[in-house]
């Protein structure tokens, strides 16, 4: 077999698997149009929300917890440091929505590195009903998110998860990480959850108490450097399965810098080889940067345009995501493909990058993924 020909069915396969991944993700993330009504039998439910600084649309998405169609349900809002600028938002939406059961917590249990695990702890511990939501402060639930989290529940299950869906971008690097986070990094999600290999994601992670309680409570979530991963082996150990809702919750992102997207992209890459290497490794393949390579260059080699071919494959790939953004109703606009281009030419980079150093920052706190335990210092 000659190079070119290797290189020419390299391509053939992974653009096939490009278009195989955006339907499997299209038939999981159907546009919702119609809310969920609650169940019959409604289980009561804790909302756990640790809360640190001031995001973007912090009101809205915070507020949002208030507004849940819903009969029987609390809230519950963690904060690591009483002085924290996000408290008085919080104390004015709880006097805003006295009829919901909600408090806030104060305090920081240090049961681990992961500084939000340590945020829900007391949460976790304060939590009066059988049913128990983690969701970070930056998800905007719509009325319908317990039932949609209740729906996904099967009898296999141990974990259900949302990825995050960017919404709102303000400026070209929050298009970018809507590009990531959307349909590269959610698709995948979907795709693993097919094949029978649910990976946890804790933006949302609704959980039956008994189950965690009795294989070590929450404590157990700091085995791994990254709540998602240790949740993810704790359920397969014992198994279950790990499930995604179907129409995953936006996070909406105003404006971005680059050195914001590039470091949370770089955090995350740094934890997944940390947790699951034999995965991350396959993750080079997740870009159209190699196959556009090997078309061009299989293409040169029979004596034909490489630039023509390469520009086609990549043309295949980006109408195979404008297709999935469009049925799932996820952001897109005329400029997507061309940032969804830049990603995945960023890609290997990001793939090198992340088998590189071991530490990372995240909200202040600087952390290795070495030792899982926090730095001496923060930066």
């Amino acid at each position: 077999m000659t190079f070119g020909l290797a290189a020419a069915i390299f391509a053939f396969v992974m653009t096939g698997v490009q278009l195989g991944s955006t339907l499997i993700a299209r038939f999981r993330c159907p546009a919702r149009r119609v809310p969920l009504p609650p169940p019959a039998a409604a289980p009561a439910i804790s909302l756990i929300r640790p809360v640190c600084g001031v995001d973007n649309f912090a009101e809205d998405t915070l507020r949002s917890a208030y507004e849940l169609d819903y009969p029987a349900y609390e809230v519950i809002f963690c904060v690591s440091d009483a002085d924290d600028p996000v408290v008085p938002l919080v104390h004015r939406l709880m006097a805003a929505y006295p009829t919901v059961p909600s408090q806030i917590l104060f305090g920081d249990d240090r049961i681990s590195a992961n500084p939000k695990l340590n945020n829900c702890v007391k949460g976790w511990n304060a939590a009066r009903h059988d049913w128990v939501v983690m969701a970070d402060s930056n998800v905007l639930m719509p009325r319908d998110y317990l039932q949609r989290c209740l729906a996904a529940w099967k009898p296999d299950t141990g974990l259900v998860c949302s990825t995050p869906i960017g919404s709102q971008p303000g400026n070209f690097w929050a298009e970018m990480e809507c590009g990531f986070l959307n349909t590269l990094q959610a698709r995948w999600q979907y795709v693993g959850e097919a094949l029978g290999l649910g990976f946890a994601q804790g933006k949302t992670m609704l959980w039956r108490r008994d189950f965690l309680n009795a294989h070590g409570g929450i404590a157990a979530l700091g085995a791994e450097i990254a709540e998602d991963a240790a949740s993810t082996k704790l359920v397969r150990q014992h198994g279950l399965h790990v499930h995604l809702v179907d129409s995953p919750f936006e996070q909406p992102l105003g404006r971005r810098t680059a050195n914001e997207v590039w470091a949370r992209q770089m955090r995350w890459a740094r934890l997944r080889r940390k947790t699951f290497p034999p995965f991350f490794a396959l993750e080079i393949l997740t870009g159209c940067a190699l196959p556009v390579l090997a078309t061009a260059y299989a293409a040169w080699a029979y004596d034909y345009s490489g630039v023509l071919a390469g520009l086609l494959v990549a043309a295949i790939w980006m109408a195979a995501e404008v297709q999935l953004a469009v049925a799932a109703g996820w952001r897109v606009t005329w400029t997507s493909p061309l940032i969804w281009l830049l990603r995945d030419l960023s890609l290997p980079v990001l793939h090198v990058v992340g088998w590189g150093a071991d530490e990372f920052v995240w909200r202040g706190n600087a952390m290795d993924v070495r030792e899982n335990k926090p730095s001496l210092e923060a930066k």
